[in-house]
């Protein structure tokens, strides 16, 4: 079966920047933030399932999610946010199957924030993680998104915790450092796949890239 590469991080951390250097590369890249996106948009069965447990107030009024409303509203509340996670990760889980099978090329690129503890580590068979200090996620997550700290805390949160990100890792890439560098690290784990893909590298040989100076 075709190499399966999951790409993992913590919000802000950098892996979507990551996802775009694979897919210059020719690497055919799955988003689980954008299928989520898919699978509640309007006349999904997705949406109606959130409607149903959460309100028609979750809309805007063109029948579109409205994503920051729900977004604080499941950030605010563990209850809430497990009952929207109950939904919606099987319909993630089985688009994002689908997806993958159809990917062309030697290997192919899941990017899944969420990798180590939503049972989608089934989907890949080899797990990378983006990894950066909270600290920078936290500022690069204020600026990006315009929110308090206070809920950039609460978003964090609610994700895998860096240790359990790296407990899973079969290789890292440390994003603390220039964005120009990350173009030749990514070609770096490139060739690793390959040679993985091809059978001329051990799947047991682990990469550690940093992008800049270890803390």
């Amino acid at each position: 079966m075709k190499l399966t590469v999951g790409l993992t991080g913590g919000i802000a951390s950098g892996k979507s920047l990551v996802g775009e250097h694979f897919n210059r590369l020719g690497v055919g890249v799955v988003d689980a933030d954008q299928v989520a996106r898919d699978v509640v948009a309007p006349g999904q069965p997705g949406l109606a399932a959130l409607v149903a447990r959460f309100g028609a107030d979750i809309l805007e009024p063109d029948g579109t999610l409205a994503r920051r409303r729900m977004r604080e509203r499941v950030f605010a509340d563990a209850g809430a946010r497990a009952a929207l996670e109950a939904i919606l990760h099987p319909l993630i889980h089985a688009e994002l199957a689908r997806r993958r099978d159809a990917l062309p090329g030697e290997y192919r690129l899941l990017m899944i924030p969420l990798l180590a503890r939503t049972g989608m580590r089934a989907l890949v068979d080899r797990v990378l993680v983006v990894d950066a200090p909270e600290e920078v996620q936290l500022e690069r997550l204020i600026r990006r998104d315009g929110i308090t700290r206070e809920l950039a805390q609460r978003m964090l949160a609610a994700q895998d915790t860096r240790p359990q990100r790296l407990a899973i890792a079969d290789d890292v890439l440390r994003n603390d450092g220039p964005a120009e560098r990350l173009g030749d690290l990514v070609a770096r784990l490139h060739a690793h796949y390959l040679g993985i893909a091809r059978g001329t590298i051990a799947p047991a040989r682990k990469l550690h890239l940093p992008a800049g100076p270890a803390n």
